[in-house]
């Protein structure tokens, strides 16, 4: 990559500054852990200097990212279309950072189930907090309210289900690739039980 690729140019120099600030280090301190002389990493940031494959990869490391987050396209960190489900009352989208991921925002309106033969296990993980209204967690035998701006974590191998309290709730959850896949088999869309 040299000075004349333009817009891409810019950007990853950009990017590779933004990230050596967000983790408060100084030229000094990135240009150690990424073994180039702090001259070296100034002209890199301030484009007076060729950008090179194997520097770009030694910066990614020491930064803790990657190649690839590095050097994406801006156009790439936006998600414009979401799906929508009206049916169900939910939108869903991909998690760029890991295509194995969904959030779901969805609207419910009915308690969750009370029986625990209704409740559902499966392999995975998943992440949820409550946007608006009050949600029950039916986690095992524990039944958790979340209010409004509460979240919860759990592993999807206990058995689980969620719904309003009392009126509509809005929940956003988070769904690993194992608790997404599930959820599709079961013809769930992604979607909270």
């Amino acid at each position: 990559m040299t000075q004349g690729d333009g817009e891409l140019d810019g950007l990853v120099r950009k990017r590779i500054r933004a990230l050596r600030v967000a983790q408060g280090w100084s030229l000094e301190e990135l240009a150690t852990r990424a073994h180039l002389s702090q001259s070296s990493l100034s002209r890199i940031e301030n484009g007076q200097r060729r950008l090179a494959l194997d520097q770009l990869v030694t910066l990614a490391r020491a930064l803790d990212t990657t190649l690839d987050q590095l050097v994406e396209t801006a156009t790439d960190d936006v998600v414009i279309s979401p799906t929508i489900d009206s049916a169900r009352g939910q939108m869903r989208w991909t998690v760029k950072a890991d295509p194995g991921m969904s959030v779901v925002r969805q609207r419910m309106t009915e308690p969750p189930p009370e029986n625990p033969a209704r409740m559902r296990a499966h392999p995975g993980h998943e992440w949820l907090v409550v946007l608006s209204g009050t949600a029950i967690l039916m986690l095992g035998h524990n039944r958790i309210r979340l209010e409004t701006n509460q979240a919860a974590e759990f592993p999807t191998m206990m058995p689980h289900a969620i719904g309003a309290d009392s009126g509509p709730c809005e929940v956003l959850g988070i769904f690993d690739r194992d608790a997404r896949r599930s959820h599709q088999r079961d013809g769930a869309q992604d979607a909270p039980e």
